[in-house]
């Protein structure tokens, strides 16, 4: 079963509403209503993007991606849900030049489960992974981020830096997820 974390993104309702389409299983909850569940019920996870910053929101992340870890499950963070990943893993994010929004080519440069060749996705942030962890690797980029998407060295522990809920492209990456 599959949980989704909303961080308060305004693309969330995007989210839910194509992973409802996909007959996945899934709960889908704020972030700041995770407390009342057993997250170990769960077998994946997808992290969504937010507004703004909020250190219970950190908190609250970092601890889901720490239980997926040790118990080897699988996770996808979105846009935020990368940046709190890399921070998690021991990475580092930096303020961008300027807000990235629009339309981008995200090129994969490594192999991978997820996605493949050139994939043309939606940005929205003002935050991006400026250093990944020992244990994050990079899978792609782009003009705007060096680090698109990255993984886990061993485990299915994605991030996107782009919003894969708002483009055909990046639901593929969804689905891909989904299929794991």
């Amino acid at each position: 079963m599959l949980l989704v974390v909303d961080n308060g993104s305004i693309y969330t309702k995007n989210l839910v509403n194509y992973i409802s389409e996909q007959n996945v299983n899934f709960t889908a909850v704020k972030f700041s209503d995770t407390s009342s569940l057993e997250i170990s019920q769960f077998d994946s996870f997808i992290l969504s993007g937010r507004i703004r910053n909020d250190k219970k929101m950190n908190v609250t992340n970092s601890q889901i991606i720490k239980h997926v870890f040790s118990e080897r499950k699988s996770l996808l963070g979105i846009c935020y849900g990368a940046e709190i990943l890399a921070i998690t893993m021991g990475g580092t994010i930096k303020k961008s030049d300027k807000p990235v929004k629009g339309e981008e080519i995200v090129i994969v440069q490594k192999e991978n489960k997820i996605c493949q060749n050139e994939i043309n996705v939606f940005e929205s942030h003002r935050y991006e992974i400026s250093k990944l962890g020992d244990q994050l690797d990079s899978l792609a980029g782009s003009k705007s981020c060096k680090y698109e998407v990255v993984k886990h060295n061993e485990l299915d522990i994605f991030g996107t830096q782009f919003h894969p809920e708002m483009s055909s492209d990046g639901q593929s990456v969804i689905q891909a997820f989904l299929s794991i």
